[in-house]
């Protein structure tokens, strides 16, 4: 029941978009920020961790800014706001902690060779870089007033790239445990 309440979950993140640029034409942005607001509150509180509940509360807050001002724009902020959460819970992981990859990585493989830690540490940077490449584009559709491009850009491409960016990072990681195995083969004495 758990995993198909997170699908719905996802399912309901993923087609905002969509449901923002349909809802705001038809419906205005009183429906639109309701529903953003409890897609994220549902999403939270499936999913229970700490990104998510950032994400929702501040979620909420530009549901209730578009909802009372009126305004398309707070509602059409909601990619930026995750973009803006997903770099701050990476970057605040280098500087204290575990860095995120490491997290991740550590679920299948919890005793992380040095050189895999090292690995996730740059993966987590990379995924720092393309939070900020990724929010910044996804501000730019908001600036430029053009319901289409932003619809088309946080619903489709935007995600796209997330799994471009997971797919590089899978293929590489593979490519260096490789490289690691063939030279640790090599040093070994017969």
């Amino acid at each position: 029941m758990r995993i198909l309440l997170n699908l719905l979950g996802g399912a309901l993140i993923i087609s905002y978009p969509f449901v923002a640029w349909w809802g705001l034409s038809h419906w205005g942005t009183g429906p639109v920020a309701a529903f953003l607001a409890a897609i994220v509150v549902f999403r939270a509180i499936i999913v229970r961790d700490r990104m998510s509940m950032t994400v929702a509360i501040s979620a909420a807050l530009l549901a209730l800014w578009g909802w009372q001002a009126d305004s398309e724009t707070a509602l059409e902020l909601y990619p930026v706001l995750v973009n803006l959460t997903g770099l701050a819970l990476f970057a605040s992981s280098l500087r204290a902690g575990m860095p995120m990859a490491e997290r991740f990585a550590r679920i299948a493989h919890p005793d992380l060779p040095e050189d895999g830690v090292r690995w996730c540490r740059q993966v987590t940077k990379a995924w720092c870089l393309f939070f900020i490449a990724n929010g910044s584009i996804a501000f730019l559709t908001v600036l430029v007033g053009n319901r289409d491009l932003w619809t088309l850009y946080n619903g489709f491409i935007a995600y796209l790239l997330i799994g471009l960016m997971a797919l590089g990072e899978y293929l590489l990681r593979i490519r260096h445990q490789r490289r690691l195995a063939r030279h640790s083969n090599e040093q070994r004495p017969d």
